[in-house]
């Protein structure tokens, strides 16, 4: 018996140069968020759908923990959707590692058609724009989008093994061992929508720092921020929360700067970063705040989603910031370029 589908095509618009207007109809219908060890003993630690109790997460290495983080994300947020895999017609995701491993092997065994893609710690708003988008036009039915970062794994990767005790610097950030995944289904006439989308444009101020990700990735949000409220006619007042990830306590402060004194807004009354939620920083030792791809999915699949479902919060733009290195850039000291994505949510 050979299936047919019916898709409600509809015609992508923009809004000003750079975002692309949606239905108004595609929406998130399921979200979880997995973390570890040091997530459990965050101020969010309670909103986490599951919790390992260590970062090794039963693994023989940190990058199979780290796929099985991600597994255990998406599946939690399918079975949540009310969906199965075989309902999923693409999943988009990535992670830190090279060539996405944590995604890919954290997926492989589910049969869902997947798409790789990689924003570093913007990751999660660029997969939930990509899926967002296939949805919307009628590309795809039923989309996923998730995420995830391994503290253990990228220190590996980017920096030292734990093994060398090097000393982080006070800008360095913890990255996340977390993971959040998003399902986004059309025609859902209430709930979280999606509105629009913007995808960011990379921006370089010759940063090299590799333990100052905060710097590198504040110009990009806040020239995606710009952007979007220049192409959408509206002021940081008319948002219940701006919210980056993850730009930490150094690039939150950074950001002010650039936009107050480049583009003359000030966002402090409505801005939040999920790099200064997920941890305590009083508590842990996690210097300037959070980062990796896991921070700003995690924080969103549970926490600000929450608050949405809850009416608390009913208007969020959501900026998800990326340092676009690698460990072959990182030393040949080249400079770190930066980008930012925007997803704007809105709850009806």
């Amino acid at each position: 018996m050979v299936k047919q589908y019916y898709f409600l095509v509809i015609k992508v618009e923009r809004t000003g140069r750079y975002t692309i207007k949606l239905s108004g109809n595609t929406g998130i219908i399921g979200s979880a968020a997995v973390g570890a060890k040091a997530e459990g003993e965050g101020p969010l630690a309670s909103e986490f759908d599951y919790l390992y109790p260590d970062d090794g997460i039963g693994q023989d290495t940190w990058e199979k923990a780290e796929s099985e983080l991600h597994k255990k994300a998406v599946e939690i947020a399918i079975k949540k959707s009310g969906k199965t895999p075989d309902d999923i017609d693409i999943l988009f995701a990535g992670d830190l590692l090279n060539q996405c491993t944590g995604s890919t092997f954290g997926i492989k065994d589910m049969n869902i058609p997947f798409l790789g893609i990689y924003g570093a710690c913007s990751t999660m708003a660029l997969s939930l724009a990509t899926a967002s988008v296939f949805v919307d036009t009628g590309a795809a039915r039923v989309a996923a989008a998730s995420t995830s970062s391994h503290f253990c794994s990228a220190e590996k990767q980017f920096r030292f093994p734990l093994e060398y005790g090097g000393q982080r610097s006070p800008t360095a950030q913890r990255t996340a061992t977390a993971a959040g995944c998003a399902v986004i289904e059309q025609n859902q006439p209430c709930g979280i929508l999606v509105d629009s989308v913007l995808f960011g444009r990379v921006q370089d101020l010759g940063i090299t720092d590799a333990n100052n990700m905060g710097a590198a990735m504040a110009p990009a949000a806040a020239r995606t921020i710009k952007d979007y409220l220049t192409d959408t006619n509206t002021k940081p007042e008319d948002y219940d929360l701006i919210l980056t990830g993850d730009l930490g306590v150094v690039g939150s402060k950074l950001l002010y700067e650039l936009l107050e004194t480049r583009e003359n807004l000030n966002i402090q009354s409505v801005h939040n970063d999920c790099g200064m939620m997920l941890f305590s920083r009083e508590n842990q030792d996690v210097h300037a705040g959070g980062s990796g791809c896991g921070c700003a999915a995690s924080v969103l699949c549970s926490h600000i989603f929450r608050r949405m479902r809850e009416k608390e919060l009913t208007n969020v733009l959501f900026v998800a910031t990326g340092a676009l290195l690698s460990s072959t850039s990182a030393l040949q000291n080249l400079t770190i370029p930066g980008i930012a994505h925007a997803v704007h949510l809105i709850y009806r």
